[in-house]
């Protein structure tokens, strides 16, 4: 696998070990040093990821993912920071993020993320377009429409949204649905499955999608 990748920090001897361990693997690697110059970088195209620092001088992470997702960016965000709080995790994937690793860290573990949010955002085999009950996603042109009106869903919005649509009125249990959008393990005790079901209901309808008490979630194709 490989791809380009946009690496935000701002410690020289941390930016060149990952620059360094994901040149090796194969990747691309741009480092940008300080917050306000990654917003520019990303968002002018041509990354297919990003790690990015929460302590970045300037304007920290959390403001720089804010301004990117803003701007309609949808490229893959992974949080690399010493925070490690439940607090921090939560702000960081609510606001954008598709994944968050805590300092210090084993690269493998980070190269392993890295070439699954990458697989993930590539288009799934399958129809050209997933429709069901007047909610129709492309996940070639990662275009959502609900009722022919145009949604706009972040990046892991739109990987729940087609993990529901490709089992239209199969009831997905909390533990499917953390390994098909977040590759996570059965049982972590992260609430971020509940937090983007609430979102998604937010934009699609409240009744679209139903909660199976003691199994888990289900779409309503009609």
């Amino acid at each position: 696998m490989s791809g380009r990748i946009l690496l935000a920090e701002d410690e020289p001897r941390i930016a060149s070990f990952v620059k360094k361990g994901l040149g090796t693997a194969g990747f691309e690697v741009t480092v940008v040093p300080d917050g306000p110059g990654v917003h520019d970088h990303v968002v002018g195209g041509g990354f297919d990821l990003m790690v990015l620092d929460i302590g970045l001088p300037g304007l920290d992470g959390f403001a720089v993912l804010r301004r990117v997702r803003a701007a309609g960016c949808t490229t893959p965000v992974i949080i690399l920071t010493a925070r490690d709080s439940v607090g921090d995790t939560v702000a960081g994937l609510t606001g954008g993020a598709d994944d968050y690793m805590a300092k210090p860290f084993h690269f493998e573990e980070l190269l392993a993320r890295v070439r699954l949010r990458l697989a993930g955002s590539r288009p799934a085999p399958g129809p050209e377009v997933l429709a069901a009950g007047g909610l129709e996603l492309d996940p070639r042109t990662r275009h959502v429409t609900l009722h022919g009106r145009t949604i706009g869903l972040s990046a892991r919005e739109f990987a729940l949204a087609e993990a529901f649509l490709r089992h239209p009125g199969q009831v997905l249990s909390r533990d499917q649905l953390l390994r098909l959008v977040w590759g996570g393990e059965p049982g972590s005790g992260s609430n971020v499955v509940e937090v983007y079901v609430r979102y998604l209901r937010r934009k699609l309808g409240a009744d679209r999608i139903v909660t199976v008490r003691g199994t888990g979630y289900r779409l309503e194709p009609d």
